[in-house]
């Protein structure tokens, strides 16, 4: 795999507050450049929800009503998470969520792909009992030593898919290969289906 060819990429993560649909509460885009994790021009942002967090929710990522008190409301922060997005293409555990729920909050945002891990997975370890971010990290041994935070918090999660991408991505001979693998059907960056030819 030649990674200089790919075109510009974020593997993005979100966690929300439990409700449904959900509102944000925390957003982690990490940009991936010549093959690598690129932390230098990584977003991250904590929003305060409208609605409280869960008690589920906050079991599971430990973002509380109480952290988030004196984070900035979606509207303060939303432009800056479109601009760093732009048109690029994003990638995501299970792509259909992050791709969703952002472009809930982000009604003008149009990447160029969507690129989901899970379906990757699914393709590149096509024998494998589960298919979840943990049971992937635990199967391919991933180096998270540099990776933020801690699992299910954004930036944590969205390194942690980056590796992963990389690890399956060295298993295709190109861009193309990859994505026709990992591009769910009628999501952004979709391999047009071949027209049969007609006679007319």
């Amino acid at each position: 795999m030649n990674f200089s060819s790919w075109p510009a990429l974020f593997v993005v993560d979100v966690e929300g507050n439990g409700t449904n649909p959900p509102d944000l509460v925390e957003v982690a885009a990490l940009p991936v450049r010549e093959g690598q994790p690129d932390k230098s021009t990584a977003g991250a942002w904590l929003t305060k929800p409208k609605r409280p967090v869960t008690p589920f929710a906050a079991r599971v990522h430990g973002l509380t009503n109480q952290v988030l008190a004196d984070q900035p409301g979606w509207e303060e922060i939303s432009s800056a998470v479109h601009e760093l997005l732009g048109t690029a293409w994003i990638a995501a555990h299970n792509a259909h969520v992050d791709f969703r729920v952002l472009s809930a909050h982000l009604p003008q945002w149009q990447p160029a792909g969507v690129i989901d891990t899970l379906r990757l997975a699914k393709a590149t370890y096509p024998n494998l009992p589960k298919y979840t971010l943990d049971a992937l990290i635990k199967y391919t041994t991933p180096d998270l030593s540099q990776a933020p935070g801690q699992r299910h918090r954004a930036t944590f999660d969205a390194y942690a898919t980056v590796q992963l991408l990389i690890t399956m991505a060295a298993r295709y001979e190109s861009w193309e290969q990859l994505v026709a693998a990992a591009v769910p059907p009628g999501l952004p960056g979709a391999p047009e289906p071949e027209q049969e030819p007609t006679l007319w």
